[in-house]
């Protein structure tokens, strides 16, 4: 089943089972999509985007979601702070399994190895070897950070 197909069924279930923040999430799930969906338009082309489209989308929605829970911490709402929480868990689940930091940096080490990256100026060559590869299973943020120590020295 393609990445819609469940987000839309997931969608369908928890209307069924009246579950209002999954229904809420889901639904900016599918307006955020439809949005980009729209925008990849260009003139009288139908084209919807891929999946990892979707699953970059994804990640910045709960990159987004993170950020708002720095600031409510700041203001002291713990009520929205548990509204962002469950938004994250529910975005998650449509990623694929994530890769953490340390497994990061290996993947970086080997792909800089198998090549020949050794410059600052393979940064971008690296970095799209990583978004075409692995789109909605790595950290991007957290992938250019590390990349850029590893070519800086």
């Amino acid at each position: 089943m393609n990445l819609r197909a469940n987000i839309e069924d997931k969608y369908k279930q928890a209307i069924k089972t009246k579950n209002n923040i999954e229904i809420n999430a889901l639904r900016l799930i599918k307006s955020a999509i439809k949005d980009k969906d729209i925008a990849s338009r260009s003139g009288d082309k139908n084209q919807i985007i891929s999946d990892s489209e979707i699953f970059s989308l994804l990640q910045n929605l709960i990159k987004q979601r993170k950020d708002s829970i720095e600031a409510f911490k700041i203001g002291g709402r713990d009520d929205l702070i548990s509204i962002e929480k469950n938004e994250i868990n529910i975005i998650s689940n449509f990623l694929p399994k994530q890769i953490n930091e340390n497994e990061t940096e290996n993947l970086i080490i080997n792909l800089i190895k198998k090549n020949n990256f050794n410059s600052i100026r393979d940064m971008g060559n690296l970095m799209q070897e990583l978004k075409i590869n692995y789109a909605g299973s790595i950290d991007m943020s957290l992938a250019g950070k590390i990349a850029k120590s590893k070519l800086s020295s």
